[in-house]
């Protein structure tokens, strides 16, 4: 599990721990955080690019499945810093599919969907779409993924790439990733005005960690190959999300409205309808529900 001590990723290897599987984390805690590191796993501390010790690794455990959570996940920094998004997203990313590889194991890899489709995509966008990336994000996503499919074809494995929605939930970051649910629950709960980018009118697909967890853990029992969007194929608006947020908060917080930043979209959303026919996944948690339980958990850690 790289990234395993991140937000997506502590929640996917809690779904594995709660089956029964072992379970190596591989995180260098860049941006993990050692509390989200679940109990029962074992843990390899290093940085996904450096290639010896990813292949020391995983040619010690003997993986028979690897979730490659590990990223650099923002798009603003990927902007900023090019060469640091690349170092994750694509070397990273090349070292731990060949790694696994190596073992003989599959891998599936968590990659993006609006920033990798770009500006323009049909809403909701299709796998079947040839993507525009805007971002450096973006672009190091969709390198990577070739880099996945090339080593499925070339040494048969059954490799997939996960395009996923907009992931929230318990555990985002609200300092250091992309996430505004994180941003906007952190800031409502301190009596703060939020500030809202692209004046809250860009929308993105929203869908909760626990029904990404879910498809990670459904994919390890299924022998598939192939590329999949994870997400609800509906259009939400950033200003909708902070209005749901502050109904569950009881707050009423003027926000502050500021210009899109370089590399953001104003649209996003994707379709899903491969992976339901492929594996049966679907996403579950309503969104005002999901939102409602996000702030509970960041209120309970703000009392703590």
């Amino acid at each position: 599990m790289t990234g395993g001590a991140g937000f997506v990723g502590s929640h996917v290897t809690d779904a594995f721990l709660q089956r029964g599987d072992e379970v190596l984390v591989v995180d260098d805690f860049s941006s993990g955080d050692r509390e989200n590191l679940p109990e029962g796993a074992s843990l390899a501390e290093l940085d996904i690019a450096d290639e010896g010790r990813v292949r020391a690794a995983f040619s010690e455990f003997d993986p028979d499945f690897v979730c490659h959570l590990a990223a650099q996940a923002s798009v603003t920094v990927s902007v900023s810093d090019p060469q640091r998004d690349f170092a994750s997203n694509v070397l990273g990313t090349f070292n731990v599919v060949r790694s696994a590889t190596e073992v003989g194991a599959r891998t599936a890899f968590a990659s993006t969907g609006g920033a990798l489709y770009g500006e323009g995509a049909p809403i909701p966008t299709p796998e079947t779409y040839v993507p525009q990336p805007l971002s450096p994000y973006g672009a190091g996503k969709q390198a990577a993924e070739a880099y996945v499919g090339t080593l499925q074809r070339f040494h048969d494995v059954n490799h997939v790439v996960l395009r996923l929605g907009n992931v929230y939930g318990p555990r985002q970051n609200p300092h250091g990733e992309a996430g505004v649910v994180a941003i906007f629950s952190e800031r409502l709960l301190r009596r703060e005005p939020p500030v809202v980018y692209g004046h809250g009118t860009p929308t993105r697909d929203y869908v909760h960690v626990r029904d990404i967890a879910r498809a990670f853990v459904t994919l390890a029992d299924a022998d598939l190959a192939g590329t999949f969007n994870l997400g609800w194929g509906r259009e939400v608006s950033v200003l909708e999300v902070l209005d749901a947020l502050q109904r569950a908060a009881g707050t009423t917080e003027e926000p502050k409205l500021e210009p899109l930043r370089p590399g953001e979209l104003t649209r996003s959303a994707i379709d899903s309808s491969a992976a339901e026919a492929a594996f049966g996944w679907r996403p579950e948690i309503d969104l005002d529900d999901g939102l409602a339980e996000t702030l509970a958990w960041y209120a309970t850690r703000q009392s703590a």
